[in-house]
């Protein structure tokens, strides 16, 4: 037997033996969802967005080592693109606003507005929070850097999101039955443990 014999057994024998020539097994694959069942009931139970909910004083958290006008600075030119970060003095919280850029004239919901009150940004952000839809509403100094704001219920955004959600509820539901209907013989430990997880947020959103 040859050299060029012998290396292709080793080679083939080590390769076998690791399982790197074993078919790919199925896998399941389960991604949590962006919002919670019922996002109204926790909003108006949550002991964090009743506090958020009332109006109180938040401020600019950008750049806060560099001297006032450069801040005022910044800040408005992360305003005028559409972004900007503050944070609830009385509870520390932290959040990242996104929204519409300012432009006058073409949307009928302003989101960023200069022009409502002199000497301030008036201010409307939506995202998720805590798997629950909500704004922020509320106007900056832009002197001070400083503010009054609250959260709110985003009603529209969660009815979108509860839609999305259902969807995504229906193709997961889908694609375990035909999982099922296909399992392999053996399954790993991570799938058997997104099995599990969906099958228990399956049972919370029905």
């Amino acid at each position: 037997m040859d050299h060029t014999s012998v290396l292709g057994m080793m080679h083939h024998t080590s390769f076998d033996n690791i399982g790197l020539y074993e078919q790919p097994k199925p896998r399941f694959i389960f991604k949590m969802p962006r919002v919670v069942p019922d996002q109204k009931a926790k909003f108006e139970s949550d002991e964090l967005f009743r506090r958020l909910g009332r109006e109180s004083e938040v401020r600019y958290t950008g750049h806060r080592d560099r001297p006032i006008d450069e801040r005022i600075k910044r800040f408005l030119a992360a305003c005028q693109e559409g972004h900007t970060e503050i944070a609830f003095s009385a509870t520390g919280t932290n959040l990242q606003l996104v929204f519409n850029p300012p432009n006058p004239g073409y949307l009928p919901d302003t989101q960023c507005d200069f022009e409502k009150e002199q000497g301030k940004v008036h201010i409307k952000s939506s995202f998720i929070m805590n798997g629950v839809c909500v704004r922020w509403r509320g106007y900056m100094d832009l002197e001070r850097l400083d503010g009054l704001g609250a959260i709110e219920f985003d009603e529209e955004a969660a009815m979108r999101e509860d839609a999305v959600l259902r969807e995504q509820m229906e193709r997961y539901t889908q694609r375990l039955r035909e999982y099922e209907d296909n399992k392999p013989r053996y399954r790993s430990e991570d799938e058997i443990n997104a099995i599990r997880d969906f099958e228990h947020v399956d049972q919370k959103y029905r």
